[in-house]
């Protein structure tokens, strides 16, 4: 009995010993395991598998076809042809803008043969043509990733440099501007205004692609808070403040963008022409030549003409009972702007120039209301319609969570 034992003990140690050198080595062999699964790993390009191609990259150049590209690859005409006809449907090949980026895929020997053509449509979108025998084209999206942002600062030039100094894509002063474009007159922003602004930014491929949705923000101008929250009701979704209130106005606050006031409304103004003191009942925007002007309001265009010893080029809207607006000194109207048209606010109405009496080229801004001449940057605006009673509970729980983020940007 204690024989037979005496014969296990040897052969327990042989298994730990041999066991224990095993479990030594896993790691290394785990290691080298996982480098070899790397390194097996494919590479996807526009869900094509693209290790074993040569793969070419390029831009669009100025009045440059389809055909032109694929010519340098040998791609036949009767090919091109067959891909311009047979693929409208998913891409018509005309709308291939210079700027864009097309990549072509070819084999990788001394034949070269062209595999792949792909356009980009857009940032997300794009092309993919199937080169071989049995040519047709595909669509597809690169892969999207949405995260929340945020930013703030104070305003000491304008708003555009204030987001390049805050280190953000400044094409996000765009979109604020759209946010408060009813209740901040951004040509009028003063020193140590500022801004925080919660905002969903897009990337592609894990680069930064473009601004996706403003969630919130709080705009601080001429000592007030004025805040913006992002909601949605009855599937429309809309900007308000604190309180429930639209954002949205029946008017913007000014008819076009990127501008300065190079003379306001007053009662007594020495005219840079004539030589003499007279009222001037608008507002100057200086902007450069073509600048587009758009009305500020729904209405309805009810004269038309041009003034030679006055406002040149000019539209005139009447909004409602109350309310119409001038357009000054334009360089020429949008297309089918006639008497009787009914137009959209926002809507394409003409392009800044320096017609009838002008030194340079602006837009004089007119407001009436009931018929006389009133300050369109003292104007108060009706709001649109404010959040509904159904949906208080749920947008009251947006201002509170966005509010809290809000107040620790600093």
């Amino acid at each position: 009995m204690f024989k037979s034992k005496s014969y296990l003990i040897p052969a327990f140690l042989m298994m730990l010993f041999v066991w224990s050198c095993q479990n030594n080595r896993h790691p290394a062999e785990k290691s080298v395991r996982k480098e070899s699964i790397a390194k097996l790993k494919p590479k996807i390009a526009y869900s094509i598998m693209v290790d074993s191609l040569l793969v070419d990259t390029a831009i669009v150049k100025k009045n440059e076809f389809l055909s032109d590209i694929l010519l340098r690859y040998n791609v036949s005409y009767a090919t091109i042809d067959k891909l311009a006809k047979g693929t409208r449907q998913i891409f018509d090949v005309r709308k291939i803008r210079r700027g864009n980026k097309y990549v072509v895929m070819q084999t990788n020997d001394s034949l070269k043969k062209p595999l792949y053509f792909v356009y980009e449509i857009n940032r997300v979108d794009y092309v993919v043509y199937h080169l071989t025998d049995s040519v047709y084209a595909t669509l597809g999206k690169k892969q999207l990733v949405t995260k929340e942002e945020a930013a703030h600062r104070m305003i000491l030039t304008s708003l555009w440099n204030a987001m390049v100094a805050a280190g953000v894509d400044p094409n996000l002063s765009n979109d604020l501007s759209e946010v408060y474009a009813w209740t901040i007159d951004f040509f009028g922003l003063q020193k140590k205004d500022y801004f925080k602004v919660i905002y969903d930014e897009a990337y592609i491929e894990g680069k930064p692609a473009y601004i996706d949705k403003i969630k919130a923000a709080m705009f601080h101008h001429e000592g007030e808070d004025l805040y913006a929250f992002y909601f949605k009701q009855n599937g429309q979704g809309d900007y308000f403040d604190e309180e429930g209130n639209s954002l949205e106005r029946t008017f913007l606050k000014a008819p076009l963008k990127y501008s300065r006031i190079s003379s306001r409304f007053s009662n007594s103004r020495y005219h840079p022409i004539l030589k003499i003191r007279r009222p001037h009942h608008g507002v100057d925007y200086a902007a450069p030549e073509g600048t587009p002007v758009h009305s500020v309001g729904d209405g309805v265009i009810i004269k038309k003409g041009y003034q030679k010893r006055g406002g040149g080029n000019y539209l005139k809207i009447k909004h409602n009972s109350t309310y119409t607006t001038s357009y000054m000194h334009m360089r020429g109207f949008a297309k089918g702007m006639t008497v009787g048209k009914h137009v959209k606010q926002g809507q394409l109405i003409g392009y800044v120039g320096h017609t009838g009496l002008a030194t340079g080229p602006h837009l004089d801004f007119r407001y009436f209301k009931n018929g006389t001449a009133v300050n369109p940057l003292k104007v108060k605006s009706p709001p649109a319609r404010p959040v509904e009673k159904q949906y208080r509970p749920a947008f009251d729980s947006v201002v509170r969570h966005y509010t809290a983020i809000l107040d620790t940007i600093k």
